[in-house]
């Protein structure tokens, strides 16, 4: 018997979607009907985006689960309509897309590249970098995307230490958890790198009192939410060197006003939200294995536990 799968997207994305999804879905066996308009009452599963039009879930009577194309949750997860199981989209391409930039962002600060790239034509000063082992990082957020980036930099030799909410245990990686756990990270990051979820708990995670903990001179790259970080307060440690450069690719309003600050400040570095995204044709086979998952009665990958606080 096929299943209804709703595509509940922008119209672009349903472009780049259809074909990889209807291939992936086929491939784990699964008989299905793919489409963007299928009744409330007809739907198995629901493939969403927080930025298409379906707002209400009660009218999906039969569905088993709500598979989210994006790996953020916090658009969807407060949703008072929202009975369903709820799947987060991790894949690989999406946590490699972001170790890439976690790690390329650090190294090219790491090693000095833009004294190099922008020195005038016959500059000559054989200053050699620092050794990553006498440098420290520390990673805010341990889910998925950040324990990955957390061993791909101790893979390179950083010293890394990770916090995280509530106490995670990853080799390697130094964890720390807590309120006090937090300013004990923050006060050994030579570089700290945001990737945790936007919830009431996390907005300005770094403000003026905890930037003030860091060692003067640390860097700061935020790939993770907009709201981790005070504006007003980094502007500030950024203006006093405090805080040497930020590295940002993520804000309260998207796309950066013209205007910011951000744009012109010569310790800041903007890049137009492309940290990580998902790719269609790596994300297709998450929702292709949970659709399976669901059809064969075995567990959903990737479930957000609700009564985390998201």
């Amino acid at each position: 018997m096929s299943v209804s799968v709703l595509f509940a997207a922008t119209e672009d994305r349903w472009t780049e979607y259809e074909a990889p999804l209807r291939k992936e879905i086929a491939a784990v066996g699964v008989d299905a009907h793919i489409a963007t308009d299928i009744p409330a009452d007809k739907v198995d599963y629901i493939v969403y985006a927080p930025n298409s039009e379906v707002k209400d879930f009660t009218p999906f009577t039969r569905a088993k689960a709500v598979l989210n194309l994006w790996a953020g949750v916090e658009a969807i997860v407060g949703n008072p309509t929202l009975h369903l199981p709820l799947a987060r989209m991790v894949d690989p391409a999406l946590t490699q897309g972001m170790i890439e930039w976690a790690t390329g962002h650090i190294l090219r600060l790491h090693l000095g590249m833009d004294a190099h790239i922008n020195a005038a034509p016959g500059t000559w000063e054989p200053k050699a970098p620092s050794l990553s082992f006498d440098t420290r990082v520390t990673v805010l957020g341990l889910g998925e995307l950040g324990a990955a980036c957390a061993m791909a930099l101790a893979g390179l030799g950083f010293a890394v230490t990770g916090w995280s909410r509530s106490q995670k245990d990853i080799p390697g990686i130094t964890c720390l958890s807590g309120a006090d756990g937090l300013d004990q990270a923050l006060s050994i990051a030579d570089y700290c790198v945001l990737l945790l979820p936007k919830t009431p708990a996390t907005e300005n995670t770094l403000n003026a009192r905890t930037l003030a903990l860091m060692p003067e001179g640390a860097r700061i790259l935020n790939p993770g939410r907009g709201p981790l970080i005070d504006d007003e307060a980094l502007l500030a440690a950024l203006d006093t060197g405090h805080i040497d450069h930020a590295t940002l690719d993520v804000f309260r309003v998207e796309p950066l006003p013209a205007d910011h600050r951000y744009w012109t400040h010569p310790r800041v570095t903007v890049t137009p939200h492309v940290a990580s995204e998902t790719r269609a044709a790596y994300s297709s086979k998450t929702v292709a294995e949970n659709i399976r998952r669901g059809e064969a009665g075995e567990p959903f990958l990737y479930l957000v536990d609700r009564s985390a606080g998201y």
